[in-house]
């Protein structure tokens, strides 16, 4: 299989500049050359997760953002607050590719133990994925099967490899049953498709009624709104319901973790049979994995003793399992990346739509059920 691979490709990356602004641009580089055990992917297709828009959009006033540059170099400015330079200094003037997943086809290796993938679907993961082309370790590529596209690879890493880390992670910790905020996304139904299939209670909290209906409509039992004014009463009946004391909240900020551990706390003293002046014993946990609200995390009064609040984050957690659990996960999302990991997107774009400051905007809202795809080859 003979394919023409041009000296230079495209490649997005993000700068913060010392004048206080955040400049997104095109750069021509120069594409990698596979060294022993590497293998070169022609990108197309790499998603745009929440964990992208940190390195991305370096918290700027994306909404203030201007298109800058020409047709041979586009690019797009933001305003950055003084404040939040100070806690960028360490990258200061530095451009960083961007990009953490995706797929695409294997064009070249750099010896004989890569030479298997050339022609085929691959998923990878490390970094400057919005890229022409991208060079990796053979080992960190993940072979899907025949007929998979690089559209239906894009997304197997982030959203897959978390929501099956929620549900190893409470087995790992003794519970029975949890729950899961920002229940809509993409995460959010798979992770109702792994609970469904591997017959575990799944607590899911929406914000709308058809985000409700939608999940419904794929199956799950418990959903709870929390725009309701009855919502905590929802919330402590599925949880005696189903005993879930672990629970993975993607907004952070604002009062639901506490919201949460509250509802906990009302449901196991519901099924108590004595009274105790320090509350249940029953440890409730919830994990922050992300923040989708970036005000202060409330917790509230009537918690009990029982309890703890961290944060979740899937690199540290692949790590504490080692690579022989971490290949059994992998291995699951390729088995199912057409119907369990199935991810659907708003909208495919360019690398260049992606410097659009209307479209720019759209995907940095970060909307529960919306989700971007860039081909880097469009």
């Amino acid at each position: 299989m003979s394919i023409a691979i041009p000296d230079q490709s495209i490649q997005l990356r993000s700068t913060v500049q010392t004048g206080g602004q955040l400049e997104i641009a095109l750069e021509m580089v120069e594409t990698p050359t596979p060294g022993p055990g590497e293998i070169l992917v022609r990108m197309e297709a790499a998603p745009i997760n929440p964990s992208d828009l940190g390195l991305l959009f370096a918290m700027a006033d994306v909404t203030k953002a201007e298109s800058t540059g020409d047709a041979a170099r586009p690019s797009v400015v933001a305003p950055i607050a003084e404040g939040t330079m100070r806690a960028l200094s360490a990258r200061l003037d530095q451009s960083l590719a961007v990009g953490n997943e995706g797929a695409g086809i294997v064009v070249a290796a750099g010896d004989a133990a890569g030479e298997a993938l050339i022609g085929r679907t691959v998923s990878i993961v490390g970094g400057a994925t919005y890229s022409q082309y991208r060079s990796v370790p053979a080992v960190m590529a993940l072979a899907m099967p025949e007929g998979t596209t690089p559209k239906e690879a894009a997304s197997w890493f982030v959203n897959p490899l978390t929501a099956l880390g929620m549900v190893e992670t409470m087995k790992r910790e003794g519970h029975k049953a949890l729950v899961h905020t920002a229940a809509a996304s993409n995460l959010g139904q798979m992770l109702n498709k792994i609970c469904l299939s591997d017959e575990v209670d799944l607590v899911n909290i929406v914000r709308r009624e058809e985000q409700a209906e939608l999940l419904r409509g794929i199956g799950a039992r418990y959903v709870c709104n929390s725009s309701d004014d009855d919502f905590m009463a929802q919330l402590t009946d599925a949880l005696a319901e189903t005993g879930a004391t672990i629970a993975f909240d993607a907004t952070g900020g604002g009062r639901l973790a506490g919201q949460i551990l509250t509802c906990m706390e009302r449901a196991l003293n519901r099924n108590a049979t004595e009274y105790s002046r320090y509350g249940s014993d029953t440890h409730k946990q919830v994990y922050l994995y992300g923040r989708l609200d970036r005000s202060e995390t409330i917790l509230g009064a009537e918690l009990g003793m029982a309890w703890g609040i961290g944060g979740w984050l899937l690199p540290p957690f692949l790590g504490k399992i080692g690579m022989e659990d971490t290949g059994r996960l992998r291995q699951r999302v390729a088995d199912e990346i057409k119907t369990t990991f199935a991810s659907h997107y708003t909208a495919e774009i360019s690398l260049t739509q992606a410097l659009d400051p209307k479209i720019l905007n759209a995907y940095g809202r970060q909307a529960t059920g919306e989700k971007y795809l860039i081909n880097p080859q469009k």
